[in-house]
């Protein structure tokens, strides 16, 4: 079956120059020009990935991202945009997107992007027997599938929060700044500030820490950064 793909582009040309090329990719293809047309489509989750452009009528994509994100709508986001400045691409981040891209891009790189994207977006909605399951706190974690569980239910998480959880994971016990960290799980874009991680933290902590206030398992090491403690 072949993956579909949401556009949400406010620009004709743009919208329909990827179009023709993505399912010329061999992609299914649906297409939104607002935000409020694109959330709708966002929020009937029969997508499997999501080009959101940011500067759109209405609701911006940074908005439609929010929404959908607190529907519990985990669809893999790529921002598509003209913006290009740090805190546009924190905020995209913090938002809930897998990635961004930034306007004008080559066809071959937003293909690249979105191929990254799918191959770490797992589509089964039970742990595999392969005895992957990794036990960190409350949640029993899937590495391999980007999975993660409590109490043998599935537990959203974003793409990057599992990346940052696995990272933390390999290094557990030893101190990591935050530069290592924004590094390794966002290695091709080191314009992103630390903020970007104490974010992803404090969301990693709510689904790990038996109480998140008082941390057990991810501490902050005051001057340095996280260690991961098992």
């Amino acid at each position: 079956m072949h993956k579909r793909i949401l556009i949400v582009e406010d620009e004709p040309d743009m919208l329909m120059g990827l179009k023709d090329n993505l399912e010329f990719e061999g992609y299914d293809i649906e297409t939104a020009s607002d935000g409020e047309e694109g959330l709708k489509k966002l929020l009937a989750n029969n997508c499997d990935l999501v080009l959101l452009d940011v500067m759109l009528p209405g609701l911006s994509g940074f908005d439609v991202c929010k929404k959908a994100r607190k529907e519990n709508i985990q669809t893999p986001i790529i921002f598509l945009t003209a913006k290009g400045e740090e805190l546009d691409k924190v905020i995209g981040l913090e938002s809930g997107g897998d990635d961004y891209i930034t306007k004008p891009f080559s066809l071959r790189e937003l293909s690249a992007r979105i191929k990254a994207v799918l191959r770490r977006t797992v589509i089964e909605s039970k742990p595999n027997t392969d005895n992957h399951l990794v036990s960190i706190g409350l949640l029993s974690v899937d590495f391999k599938n980007y999975m993660a569980y409590q109490n043998g239910e599935q537990v959203k998480m974003s793409v990057k929060e599992i990346d940052v959880l696995h990272y933390l994971w390999k290094n557990k016990n030893h101190t990591l700044d935050r530069d290592q960290l924004l590094e390794s799980v966002w290695g091709y874009d080191a314009n992103i500030t630390s903020r970007t991680i104490d974010n992803f933290i404090l969301k990693l902590r709510h689904k790990v820490e038996e109480d998140s206030n008082h941390p057990q398992i991810i501490l902050t090491v005051y001057g340095l950064g996280y260690k991961m403690v098992l």
